[in-house]
Parts: structure tokens; sequence; C-alpha cells
């Protein structure tokens, strides 16, 4: 049999079993799934040794295919990550279960009683590259939804999301639910993306979570939805009201707190009148930290700034780089982000409020903040427990995707021997 042939049986596989538990996770107790997601958590502590030493290889791995400084860091886990995934785990199994919950139920004159209710979306096929993290937070999120998952991480976090997936799978068992309601392709070849993306009939919706590339193919080849951001082309427009303290707090925050997330920022626009003075020393505040910031005419003129280039506006570089411009005006910024950015996350630092609600009226982001950094673009800060990704589409699920984005609902509609005239 050839390569292709033998993935194409083993995804067949792996379909028809996450349907299978799919079918048992929609009626499961609450209590059941709080319970694998815990044990899950206590699994993947006791285990932190041998998820460290997988993680190890990975390493090696990226080193060996010169991944840049960001991925590498996505890609790292030590102690503390590992503490922080069991932590979302524990978050996650502790938030009211999404399934049955009753959106809304009103009577009819015809005698009907009806009630819309969230449903399970059954299973969700998740796509990823470098984190490994996602291998636990997706798991978690679908399983509390109520759903299956197929999982399928990058080459580069093979062992990583291997031993993680090891301990979701302990967490299932502990709870009595079906092993196989979170199962990780076990191979790196891409052939097996390519069966996930016409796998029509078996997996209800897809979730890509990396670059623009990978996106852009499940966007182009899937024949199945798909929840999905492209990129994460943050701006932080600086207004003339802002307060000096919070934009050089929230701006050196949003671009070096993790230059490769995708709430990361990516363009600073500073209003012409703030230049001389909050504008100066936000941008020199990042050239200390290690920032090469790209500027226009207007900003090449402090030591240090380099000019930008036409590739830069509108480029995400999830490195210690940023682009900065200053504009006349709020509408100028407003302009400017909406033919740039990606409908992602965009802030604004000012203490006019007139200018913050211009600002939230007009632009389209799925994530708009003021006075605040842009790091917090995070189902987890969100008080989601974690997240699957930030979807910045308009369709169904829009900004951090929880467990209560991947449910849909029905109605159920009750009468007494009702009928209609």
């Amino acid at each position: 049999m050839k390569d292709s042939e033998n993935i194409s049986v083993m995804m067949a596989e792996l379909g028809a079993k996450a349907q299978a538990a799919a079918r048992v996770l929609a009626v499961a107790p609450a209590e059941a799934k709080r319970h694998a997601l815990e044990a899950a958590a206590d699994a993947l502590w006791a285990a932190r040794a041998e998820v460290k030493a997988a993680n190890a290889k990975d390493m090696e791995f990226g080193r060996g295919k010169g991944l840049s400084d960001a991925m590498m860091d996505r890609l790292m886990l030590d102690d503390g990550r590992i503490q922080g995934i069991c932590d979302s785990l524990r978050a996650v199994a502790g938030q009211d279960d999404p399934v049955g919950a009753v959106l809304s139920e009103w009577d009819r004159p015809s005698g009907l009683h009806i009630r819309k209710v969230r449903t399970p979306l059954g299973v969700i096929g998740v796509i990823y590259e470098s984190r490994p993290n996602v291998t636990a937070d997706a798991g978690a999120l679908c399983l509390k939804s109520g759903n299956a998952v197929i999982l399928r991480g990058g080459s580069e976090s093979f062992h990583s999301s291997g031993a993680i997936h090891a301990a979701m799978v302990a967490g299932l068992k502990a709870a009595g639910l079906p092993e196989d309601a979170i199962q990780l392709v076990p191979t790196r070849d891409r052939a097996a993306v390519s069966e996930m993306l016409g796998m029509v009939g078996v997996i209800d919706v897809i979730v890509p979570r990396g670059g623009k590339g990978l996106v852009g193919l499940v966007q182009r080849e899937a024949r199945v939805p798909v929840f999905a951001h492209l990129e994460g082309i943050v701006h932080i427009y600086l207004d003339a009201a802002a307060d000096a303290d919070k934009a050089l707090r929230v701006v050196v925050n949003a671009k070096t707190r993790r230059t490769g997330i995708c709430g990361s920022a990516e363009c600073l626009l500073i209003h012409k009148d703030i230049l001389p003075t909050i504008g100066t020393d936000v941008v020199r505040a990042l050239l200390d930290k290690g920032v090469e910031v790209r500027g226009d005419a207007a900003l090449q003129q402090i030591d240090g700034v380099v000019a930008a280039t036409d590739a830069d506006w509108g480029t995400e570089f999830l490195d210690s780089i940023i682009a900065a411009r200053v504009v006349g005006d709020e509408d100028e910024a407003i302009t400017y982000i909406s033919d740039h950015h990606s409908q992602h996350t965009d802030c604004i630092i000012t203490e006019d409020d007139g200018a913050a609600a211009e600002f939230f009226a007009r632009l389209d982001s799925a994530i708009l903040m003021r006075n605040a950094s842009t790091q917090f673009a995070d189902g987890g800060e969100f008080g989601m427990g974690a997240e699957i990704g930030i979807a910045t589409g308009k369709m169904h699920a829009r900004g951090p995707v929880g467990a209560e984005q991947l449910t849909s609902f029905k109605y159920l509609v009750e009468g007494d021997g009702t009928i209609r005239p």
C-alpha cells in the first residue's frame, strides 16, 4: 500500500473513532468532563520531566530547521510553562458547562414553548504549528464543549505534543470517557493535513492555528467550515490626548513582552502633536529595549530609527521589530489601520472618551482596546480559561474562541397536542 493510501486509511479510522466519541461526549455529564480535565492537569504535572525531555528533542529539531528566535520561544517548554498549561486545564475545568445551556426561551400564542439551547458542533479538527500548548488548550476546550477533536500538531512540536496528549488521554481514562475523544495525528507527513481538509461529513469544523502560510492554505483548500485568523497585524495609536505614563508602559509591554505571539504590536501610529514629547519618549524606550524601529521620515529624526520600506506597512513581524509613523489626526489613524490591519486587535491610547468611542465605532477588528496592552488578546485573559485561537472572521465565532464558541444551538419546541390551523 502506498504511503498516501496508508495515511488516507489512518485518517478515516481517526475520523470514525472521533465520531463515535462525539456521540458519547454530547451527553456526557458535566462532572465527568471536569474530572477528566483536572486529572489531565495532574497527569501532565506528574510527567513534566518526560514532557521537557520530549521538548528538548523538538528544540533540537527546530534549531536544525533554522527556526527564528520567536518561533523557538513559542516551542520551548519549562516548568513555568508546563505549570501554565496545567493551570489552563484547571481553569477550563472550573467553568460552567456550556452544553445544554438555555440561551433564550419563550411562549407563542399557539401554545408552543420554545427553548434555544447550546449543543456541541460534533468533531473538530485542529491544525497547528509550533506551539505544543495548543495540544492541551484545544483538547480541553473541545472536551468541555462536548466535541471530539482530531489534533494535527506541527512537525516542530511533534514530541512535545505527543507527551502532552498522553496526559490528556490519562485524564479521559480517569473519568471514564472515551479515549478517542482527543486524538493526535501520529505522523509528521503533510498528507494528513490534506486528508483532514477534505473530511466532509466527518469533521464539522477546522481550526488552523499558526502562521499566514498555514492559515491561508487551510482557508483555500478546506472543504469543511473553517474558524481562522490569517495574521495578527496589530496597531497601537497614540492619540493627542494620550497619557505619557500609560503610553510608555502599554506600548513597551505590547511589543516586547513576547514578540512572537499574535497579540504583539506590529505598528505604532503617533499623533503629530505629541511627537516631540510622548511619541519620542516611547520610540526611545522601544529602542532601549532592543526593538528595531522602522519609521517614516518624521521618525527618522530620532537617533536609532531606521527607514521603513513599503513592505513594512501591514506586516506581521513576530519579532523585535515595529513599524512606526506619524499621523495628522485620529481620522488618518483609523483610515490607515483600516487599510493595513488584519481585523485581529487594535488599540488606542487616549484620555479622550470621544476619541476612544470613535475608534471603537469605526474599526471592525475582532478586539479593540483602550489604554491596555494588546498582549491581553488571549482567551485565558478574557476569562475563558484558554483559547483555541483568535477568529477574525465575522461568521459564528469571532475573537478568542473558547468553549462557548465551539458550540452551536438547537431549538427545543414543546406543545400539548398543539396543531397548526
